[in-house]
This record gives structure tokens, sequence and C-alpha cells, in this order.
């Protein structure tokens, strides 16, 4: 069976930018010709993608995919913990939902996960030049290495090296990677052929002095020095710097309600690239303000959080805000929450059996045991055309009353043709949800809503929607553009053994 050359990018800790030192990568191999995947073992993250034929992988090998230019698929991404509490996860394997796990649970569980994840990266070796594979966390995780299947694990299953990333702008840049070698085992340590220092701000030359310094104490070379990056690319989880990002200037305010066990946050980056647009995370009722749209998002416990809604003063803030006139949306669990009630009778997101949702519109949610992942299109009641995304839920639900009629429906799932109810609006068109995720990536649809704010507030719409995915290839390759100036990738090249 062929095998494809591969390299390891592991990192000193979390959020450290291996996320986007491997999309880097995958942008420069295509670019230079090779027929290039991206792969993680393992990813936790609510941010998720749907595959072609309805599998569900982490949206960040998803974004690396694209970089390589191929399509997504679960062997970048065999296994997926989805976070529903402090605790415990919902367990994904090769795109399906296996069972809810607490974290000893699934530590005891991991070690009957490596065949599986030595299978998907063997398949997926066979099919391409180069595997570029992405650690998690820090390889010196030491109370976690038994049975480690994302960091030096992965790189014993894969016979790879290893290059360890740093991460210069938190400080203790060195301290970290040298700490980082000195606990590794001997036969770790001899995978690690490079260091890489990312997000540095300022004269390289004063650094050099450190580097050859780091370089002597660790015995391995510094393959290159990324300076810190302004380019909006999708990581893994929350713990970017995604949900710190927003906009204070603009005629049209929205706002993105914050919730704990957010997903999906990629739905609103279309916002981002509107001229004129403020956007913004409500965090509480102290930064509610008055916005002219109120979004509430994706959620892998809609009954967790709808209780921290409550707990915060949110709860009452938002239907307050309707009340006064305010135009609410919600996107899948967000959605759930605009009902009367939203029951989870078999525990599948949380141990609270149902709620009281906000009541804005005239629906129950039921959280069932089978999970839907499509791609899908649905097509609006109000308009002519079709909108494409993807559905990701658990929840069904259905309209109990008069203040709920249908906003969309879904005419395709995958390959299958139907017509089936998708999402709510109330009569007043204040109010309404669906469970499209990827539904502003229409740019008609964006276009369409931005200009109702506009005419609603009394101004002059002069919007413009950029395509999305004309950006995203721009971002691609000036990350590809920026990394490849700033390392050595002839040694890259050489550490794979690729000519």
């Amino acid at each position: 069976m062929k095998k494809a050359k591969s390299i390891m990018i592991q990192g000193t800790a979390s959020s450290v930018g291996k996320s986007l030192v491997v999309t880097a990568l995958c942008r420069i191999f295509a670019l230079d010709g090779f027929k290039v995947a991206p792969f993680k073992s393992q990813n936790m993250a609510l941010n998720s993608f749907v595959t072609r034929d309805g599998k569900e992988m982490s949206r960040a090998q998803a974004v690396q995919a694209f970089a390589c230019n191929i399509e997504p698929s679960v062997l970048m991404n065999p296994i997926l913990l989805k976070p529903s509490s402090n605790t415990g996860s919902q367990v994904i394997i090769k795109g399906k939902v296996y069972d809810n796990m607490s974290a000893q649970e699934y530590q005891r569980f991991k070690s009957e996960l490596r065949n599986i994840v030595k299978e998907a990266y063997e398949e997926l070796s066979s099919q391409y030049d180069i595997v570029v594979i992405e650690g998690a966390g820090s390889p010196a995780e030491i109370n976690l290495k038994d049975n480690d299947l994302v960091n030096m694990g992965m790189a014993e299953i894969a016979d790879c090296p290893v290059i360890l990333v740093g991460d210069i702008d938190k400080g203790g840049v060195f301290a970290s990677i040298v700490g980082t070698m000195v606990l590794l085992e001997q036969r770790e340590r001899k995978r690690v052929k490079g260091v890489i220092i990312n997000k540095f701000r300022g004269d390289v030359e004063i650094l050099k002095p450190g580097l050859v310094m780091l370089e002597k104490i660790i015995k391995r070379p510094v393959l290159g020095v990324i300076p810190y990056l302004n380019i909006h690319i999708d990581e893994e989880d929350s713990a970017t710097e995604y949900l710190k990002f927003s906009r204070e200037d603009g005629n049209i305010d929205i706002g993105i309600i914050y919730l704990p066990h957010i997903s999906n946050f990629t739905d609103f980056e279309p916002f981002y690239y509107i001229d004129g647009i403020k956007i913004r995370y409500i965090y509480n009722i102290e930064t509610f303000g008055n916005p002219d749209l109120v979004i509430i998002p994706g959620t892998k416990n809609t009954i967790g959080d709808l209780l921290y809604l409550k707990t915060s003063g949110l709860y009452e803030e938002i239907k307050k805000y309707v009340q006064s006139g305010g135009t609410v949306i919600g996107i899948c669990g967000g959605f759930q929450m605009l009902g009367k009630m939203v029951l989870d009778p078999y525990g599948i997101e949380s141990e609270i059996k149902e709620s009281e949702g906000l009541g804005l519109l005239d629906i129950v949610t039921v959280i069932e045991r089978e999970k839907i992942t499509t791609q899908s299109e649905i097509r609006l009641e109000s308009a002519p055309y079709i909108l494409k995304g993807y559905e990701i839920h658990m929840g069904r639900t259905k309209s109990i009353g008069k203040n709920a009629v249908p906003f969309s429906r879904v005419v395709k799932r995958g390959e299958i043709e139907c017509n089936e109810i998708d999402g709510y609006i109330s009569i007043d068109h204040k109010v309404w949800g669906t469970y499209l995720h990827g539904i502003f990536d229409n740019e008609d649809f964006l276009k369409e809503l931005m200009s109702s704010l506009y005419r609603k507030k009394g101004l002059k719409d002069s919007i413009a929607i950029k395509s999305l995915k004309s950006i995203k290839t721009q971002q691609y390759d000036e990350l590809a553009r920026i990394v490849k100036n700033s390392l050595d990738m002839e040694s890259i090249y050489r550490i794979m053994g690729v000519r």
C-alpha cells in the first residue's frame, strides 16, 4: 500500500497556533504541486462540519482540507469530542455519534480507539503524497500519556517526524519549548526535528541571540519565526481570538448572545466582511446595549445554556428587547430556545429533563436519540430562492400555536429530496429561527436581511456583500505566502524526506 510522506505539528500548549501552521503548510504543499491532506486523530471542539456524505468532523480539519483544495473527509478527523458539560462530551467516531462519556470514562475507552485511528490514517495516507498531522494541547501532558492517540502516540502510529510550535506572544516561549523537550521521553525527543516560534511582534534581529541559545540547549534548529497574523481562518474552539473579535463602528449593530456551550460560531463570519456593520458578542446585561439585531447561536447544551440566560439576566432582557420592537434570530440550539419548552427526556444533552424557553415562538423542541447530520437545502416560504448549508441537531421542533408559522422547508438532505418544515417565524416577523447552519453564507439572503435592517432604521441601503469563497481563497494564499517566507521550507521538505 502506498504511504504518504508526513510531518506532525505539535505545540507547547493549546492555542499556540498549531491549526494555523498546519493550514499554512497544507496550502504551501498544495501550491507546490503535491497532493496533500490534513489529519488530526482526535479533536475536542464545538465547531463542526458536515461532509458531503453526512458525517460530522471538526471544522478545523475541514478548513485545512479546503486549503488543500480537496473535499473534507472524516478520515481526516476520525474522533471528535463535543463537550456538553465541564466533565463530559459527546463522542463521535468516524463521523457518527457513539455515546456520551465523562472524562474518566473516555480515558478508559481510549485504548479501544487506537486501531480506528491507525486505519483512518493509513487509508488517508494511501491516497495522498503528503499528510500534515496536527497534535492537540501539548505532548508534555504527562498525566495523559497513557494511551495517547493525538501527540507522540500518533507520531508513533504514523512513524513521522515532529516540529514543535511555541507561542511567543504569551511570553515564556523559550521556557515552554525547553520544558516540553525535558518532559518528553528520549524516544519521543528523537522525533522532534525542529521548532517554530509563532506570533512574534517586532524585529526578528532582537530575537536572534535567544534563538541561538535555544538551539544550543535543545540541540534542534529553529526552523522559522512566524509573525503575529491578522488572518481570520476558522480554528477549532472558543479558546481562539474569534469570540473576542468585534467591530465597534457601523450603522447597523448586530449582537450575538454568548453561550457557555456555543457551537458553530463561524456561522457569523460573513458579517465581519460587510463594511458599515458593528458586530459584537453580548456577554451580560451590561453589554446588551441597543442592537438592531440579536442572534442566538447554536449550542451543544440547549437546556444548560437556557439556564445560563436565566441566571445572567439575559433571558428577561431578550424578551424585553422583542417587546420593544427588536428582531431576534435563533440558529439551531438558539432556535430551540425561542420556543415555549425544550424537553430532553433521554438526558442526551443535560441531566435536566426540561426547561421553559423564551416563549417568543409557539414551538416545542424534543431532544431525540438520533442525530441529524447532513448538507441541506432549504426554501424560504417568503422567497423563491434556495439556501444551502448544513444541519447538526438532535432536536425535533414543531409548532403548537398561532405565533409560529413556517419560515422555511428542507427540500433536500444530501441527495434525497424532501419537503419538511425547517424553521418558524412569528406572525409579526420579529422573531424567527432555523436549523440551517451557514445560512448567512448565502449572499442573496444576507443582502436582503441587511437591507431590511437598513430600511427599518430609515437609512439608505448601501450594502455590498463580498464573496466568502473568494475572501477565503485570498486568506489561504496570504497565509501561505507569509508562512513560507518565514520558515526554512527546504529544511522542512528534507525532514519529511521529500525532494
